[in-house]
């Protein structure tokens, strides 16, 4: 099992960034899939949930209507677009299977200066 997440990066509060994750080593289109933050010192939070056909979303309240969650279950990757960011979004994001795998990937940096 391996996630190869990307796409962070550095931006101003009001910006934008989109998160990419590929999957591998299991049958993507069984599983739900989840965008996960975390912060050093801090546990790790669930920030959006899809569905493995893609029809259910589900959002931390923190990011409602801010981030938008979707698949792409023919190329195994699992996406996060983030809008309006604002300067607490700041973490290393992380994309897994819902409830996790025992795996974990790199992650990928966000940070949101003020």
């Amino acid at each position: 099992v391996q996630f190869v997440e990307s796409g962070g990066g550095l931006v101003h509060s009001g910006g934008s960034l989109s998160l990419a994750c590929v999957a591998s080593g299991f049958t993507f289109t069984n599983y739900y899939m989840s965008w996960y933050r975390q912060n050093p010192g801090k546990a790790r939070e669930l920030v959006a949930t899809i569905g493995s056909a893609g029809g259910v979303t589900t959002y931390a309240e923190s990011v409602k209507g801010r981030f938008t969650i979707s698949r792409d279950n023919l190329k195994n990757t699992t996406y996060l677009q983030m809008t309006k960011l604002k300067p607490e979004d700041t973490a290393v994001y992380y994309c897994n299977r819902y409830r996790g795998s025992g795996y974990w990937g790199q992650g990928t940096q966000v940070t949101v200066s003020s």
